[in-house]
């Protein structure tokens, strides 16, 4: 078998075999293939698309070029969520101690953020004592003990992909469906969960800005998990705007708090209650969508959920009396209020430049050595189709600098008041699962 000849397969618009596939991930995870071809492999994939079948040979041999973890000594069907980001995305925080009050074991590994905020590891890191690196076995027995656990990436995972998306990288080949779906779910799926959640998002501060996009690469994740014998479904849901209304590691954590006792921001509860649903519902603790939404509400209003946070920041070596007093998690020294230049409604928030003016502050990575600090960000006050009055205050800077001019400048440029009738944006678009 020669690299030439697969190039010219594919180039030529051919259906790559399993075979092939297998032998030009492995020849490059091994260094036997150059940058070169695999770039000009890379590049036919782009213009050409892959198969369905293409797509499940191509993520199962990444899955194989490196260690997977086996979790078959946890008890009952584990399910994993996965968000293609966004801003003030703290869902992972509410969901994995929601889900696991009502029975379903989530055994998850999150990363660290490179980007506007930190990653869900981050986030919990705020919590003083909270610690993430734990060995395999304590990972499992908190699991079977408590249902829930969340460690930081370990172990060799996927060297494939991470091979192939240095050079996506560099090569202009990041934006295609075919790459972006076999690089996720190869993650997901070497992490070794029975049925995977996938929160899409689209929007401004979302990687798949066009929602025709979002369900193009929802669909590819759903067929690949299905064709590898993983339950898979997704939910598109919008992040034109950032989700609730904290953007920061301690300030997503006490937004965390407040929805697990039933009284956070509207869009960030339903989002969780969907996603948590279809979990719910793939780990058989529920027959249908409908009655696990009403035992998930159920956990939020009884305190099921909140009890099972506090269990699980114990567990792991946290303080849980932050669940109870918030002002324990890192606070920043400045609070600078951002006051509406003139009256009538929010028409606009975006996102991502919301998310860069939180990074400015120092909630996010710039680079994999930036230090984060957890206890800077913004509070929003509003949302898009609110009303607001000139002067009132459209969000909370929470910072440890005294002077946050561009930033202030950053935000007046994210935020766009109108006086004409603004409807709030559809949060959740649509639930695919084939």
């Amino acid at each position: 078998m020669r690299m030439y000849d697969i190039i010219e397969k594919k180039r030529n618009g051919g259906e790559l075999t399993k075979e092939e596939i297998t032998f030009f991930i492995d020849g490059y995870t091994n260094g036997e293939i150059p940058d070169y071809q695999i770039s000009a492999l890379l590049m036919a994939i782009y213009f050409q698309d892959m198969t369905e079948v293409e797509r499940a040979s191509l993520t199962m041999a990444m899955v194989e070029s490196g260690d997977q973890i086996d979790l078959s000594a946890i008890e009952g069907i584990k399910v994993d969520k996965h968000s293609t980001g966004g801003v003030g995305d703290t869902t992972t925080l509410i969901l994995a101690p929601l889900v696991a009050s009502l029975g379903v074991p989530l055994a998850k590994m999150s990363g660290r953020g490179l980007g506007h905020t930190g990653g869900t590891i981050d986030k919990l890191e705020a919590v003083p004592g909270f610690h993430v690196e734990i060995t395999n076995e304590a990972f499992i027995d908190l699991v079977n003990k408590n249902k829930v656990a969340v460690i930081g990436q370990s172990g060799n995972l996927t060297p494939a992909d991470k091979k192939l998306y240095s050079l996506r990288d560099v090569t202009a080949t990041v934006n295609s469906i075919p790459l972006i779906a076999s690089s996720i779910m190869s993650k997901k799926i070497a992490s070794g969960a029975d049925g995977i959640v996938l929160d899409v998002k689209t929007g401004a501060g979302a990687f798949m800005k066009d929602l025709e996009d979002a369900k193009e690469l929802a669909h590819a994740m759903v067929s690949i998990g299905n064709k590898v014998s993983r339950n898979t479904m997704a939910v598109i849901s919008d992040m034109s705007q950032p989700l609730g209304y904290a953007i920061g590691n301690a300030l997503e954590v006490k937004e965390a708090i407040d929805t697990l006792q039933g009284k956070g921001p509207e869009d960030l509860t339903e989002l969780c209650l969907t996603l948590g649903s279809q979990m719910v519902v793939l780990a058989k603790k529920a027959k249908n969508i409908d009655e696990a939404r009403q035992l998930l509400q159920e956990a939020l209003t009884n305190g099921k959920a909140f009890d099972k946070f506090k269990q699980f920041l114990e567990s792991q070596g946290g303080n849980a009396e932050v669940a109870d007093n918030p002002e324990l998690l890192p606070q920043a020294k400045f609070k600078i209020d951002l006051p509406a230049k003139s009256a009538g409604k929010v028409a606009a928030i975006i996102a991502d430049e919301l998310g860069t003016a939180a990074m400015m502050l120092g909630a996010g990575r710039a680079t994999k050595e930036s230090e984060i600090d957890l206890s800077v960000g913004i509070v929003l006050h509003k949302k898009i189709g609110d009303s607001v009055t000139e002067g009132e205050s459209l969000l909370t800077i929470h910072s440890n600098q005294e002077n946050v001019d561009q930033v202030i400048e950053k935000l007046y440029e994210s935020i766009t008041i109108t006086t004409e009738h603004i409807e709030a944006p559809t949060l959740i678009y649509q639930t695919i699962t084939d």
